[in-house]
């Protein structure tokens, strides 16, 4: 098994344009923000377990990993800017952490002022991913300031939850809820080297769907198929099923196992999930989960756009598990759904502002059909039109701090010979006695330049977008499996043609039958009525439609113009069919940035016309 090594978010310095932008936002403005709603909140305050029945709030079964989210995106922040003000906000956590965790290395700041008989009872209750989350955080805490403490504390943690689940299997279950321990092992095991947690991570990945504490029930709407990914051995799984975020965090971990064990059942069975994921199951967005119910898969090429799930935390997921796969895959095919994902689904989980978010990140939105049904207190889901700043189960905020914040790590991988290059954006990089330099205006055009200083490296490969159909380079290459491999040199210089394509679904995806996606490189774009009018969906593009880019500062892109067709209005609720239509200049945005000028409808799939 090949293995490539990726550059760390501390040795990649972002230094302007597009993810500058975003990642000063991101320290400025989205750190404070979450940190004061969960401060508001009681996530904080629940950390010092002086709760009492009676008192205005009760802890709650995930508040810690919220907290922990924030402790170690808020540590990507410190490493890279020396933000005393949040190294103190951590410090004071940390103190109440330390503080109440017991003799044997427990914490949970509900189950310690709960009931602490029912530690690892109830498998539902997130114990072990929150466990896993502090872990995390821990490590990043450490990574960041070199301060020791929390990640002692986090070991014995983990030496506790060893001891437990492992050697004396005393809990009522043998594996997580909800997948992030076995992930956060991986990574403790990397920072400390002791083999024990990588073990046991392994060890909760075998168990599953291979245990008689944890039964799998043969009725497929069982919780064990649809939550767990219990219902059959990993290595035996080919298809994406059940709750999206726990689904991806398995396979992440899977991932780290196959690499760090040269494990091929493990790799075989990552690399079918995958395919099943980007070419059966995964929105244009990059968005995953199609249904609300059990925040779930479904089935093949079942993709709603106004019904779509697609969690932000799903999307992060997916992105973590495909850069886990580019270290043991020489193929641009994960670099390309990191960088869908990016532009996307992710990035619409926040606002421009930095300030609120999406849960759910829908690919169509119509604020008049909204509450239907009027007689009836019961509503049919569809996701929220506006972005807040807390939600009752709060995972995204804190999950969109940490993954802006560790954004460098997904630029590059390496092994002995060959430095790939996966991600483009303005910046500095430096591995072993080479150092890196990124100059491009990407993603608003489609020039990069690569500066290397230093012979570490014979080639460079370079990712040339699934989305491009042409480019120039400076130097000879060789393409293979979706990188330009180039002999290592100072300066290699290219440039992806940009223009805007239609892309249409499979067949299978009925919703979209007629309809195309426009996009101009990594960016999906929509229509919003807020500058389009009313009734999008009466709204059809030429298969030829003529783009002209508009610039459009507040986004980072241009926006792009193009007449289209529109269904004239007519009196009465039905009449003979007409073609009858009139041209209309239309206005597409970037969809990351919808839903940030008030509720309006919102379309990706357009009608078209041939």
């Amino acid at each position: 098994m090949k293995k490539y090594d990726s550059i760390s978010y501390k040795a990649v310095r972002i230094t302007d344009g597009f993810w500058k932008h975003r990642q000063d936002i991101n320290a400025e403005v989205t750190s404070r923000a979450v940190y004061n709603q969960f401060s508001n909140s009681h996530r904080f305050e629940a950390l010092d377990c002086n709760w009492k029945e009676g008192m205005n709030y009760r802890p709650h079964i995930f508040w810690d990993s919220d907290v922990a989210k924030w402790i170690e995106g808020a540590a990507y922040i410190i490493a890279q800017t020396g933000d005393t003000y949040l190294e103190q906000l951590c410090e004071n956590a940390i103190d109440m952490i330390i503080k109440n965790q017991t003799e044997e290395g427990y914490f949970n700041s509900h189950y310690l002022v709960m009931d602490q008989t029912e530690r690892f009872k109830i498998r539902d209750n997130h114990e072990l991913y929150c466990a896993g989350h502090l872990i995390e955080a821990a490590c990043a805490y450490y990574e960041a300031t070199g301060k020791d403490r929390f990640l002692k504390a986090m070991c014995r943690f983990a030496d506790y939850i060893y001891n437990v689940f492992y050697i004396y299997q005393t809990a009522s279950f043998a594996t997580s809820g909800h997948q992030e321990i076995e992930l956060a092992l991986v990574r403790l095991y990397d920072l400390v080297g002791d083999e024990k947690y990588l073990t046991l991570s392994r060890y909760f990945l075998d168990r599953r769907g291979n245990n008689t504490k944890d039964p799998v029930s043969k009725d497929a709407k069982d919780a064990s198929r649809y939550l767990r990914q219990d219902h059959l051995p990993v290595t035996m799984q080919r298809t994406a099923e059940g709750h999206c975020v726990r689904a991806m965090y398995l396979y992440s971990a899977m991932a780290d196992i196959a690499k760090r064990y040269d494990d091929e059942a493990y790799l075989e069975a990552c690399q079918a999930i995958y395919q099943n994921v980007v070419t059966k199951r995964m929105y244009i967005t990059g968005g995953i989960g199609s249904s609300n119910l059990g925040e779930a898969f479904t089935t093949d090429y079942f993709l709603p756009n106004e019904t779509a799930y697609t969690e932000t935390c799903a999307a992060i997921a997916l992105a973590l598990f495909c850069k886990r796969m580019q270290q043991v895959c020489a193929d641009s095919e994960f670099a390309d759904t990191i960088e869908r994902v990016l532009y996307n689904g992710f990035l619409s989980g926040v606002s421009l502002d930095g300030k609120s978010f999406f849960y759910s990140n829908p690919l169509e939105i119509d604020p008049y059909f909204y509450s239907v049904n009027t007689s009836s207190t019961t509503k049919r889901y569809l996701p929220i039109m506006q972005r807040v700043e807390l939600f009752g189960c709060s995972c995204c905020p804190p999950n969109v701090l940490r993954f802006l914040g560790s954004l460098g790590e997904l630029l590059y991988t390496h092994d002995e010979h060959t430095l790939f290059v996966h991600q483009f954006m303005n910046s500095e990089a430096s591995v072993r006695d080479t150092s890196i330099t990124q100059t491009t205006a990407y993603p608003a055009d489609g020039a990069v330049t690569i500066r290397i200083a230093g012979d570490d490296f014979k080639q460079i490969a370079v990712r040339i977008p699934g989305w491009c159909t042409g480019f120039t380079t400076s130097q000879p290459y060789q393409l293979e499996r979706g990188y330009a491999y180039f002999d290592a040199a100072a300066e290699i210089r290219l440039v992806f043609d940009m223009p805007v394509q239609l892309y249409e679904a499979n067949n299978a995806v009925q919703n979209n039958a007629g309809c195309a996606a426009v996009t101009r490189g990594p960016i999906v774009y929509c229509l919003e009525g807020v500058d389009n009018g009313a009734h999008l969906r009466s709204i059809r593009i030429s298969s030829q439609a003529s783009f002209t880019p508009e610039d459009a500062p507040e986004y980072g892109v241009p926006a792009l113009l193009c007449e289209g067709l529109r269904k004239k209005e007519h009196d009465g609720l039905y009449r003979p069919y007409s073609a009858d239509r009139e041209k209309v200049p239309l206005r597409f945005i970037p969809y990351f940035a919808f839903a940030n000028r008030g509720a309006t409808e919102m379309l990706v799939w357009v009608s078209v016309s041939e």
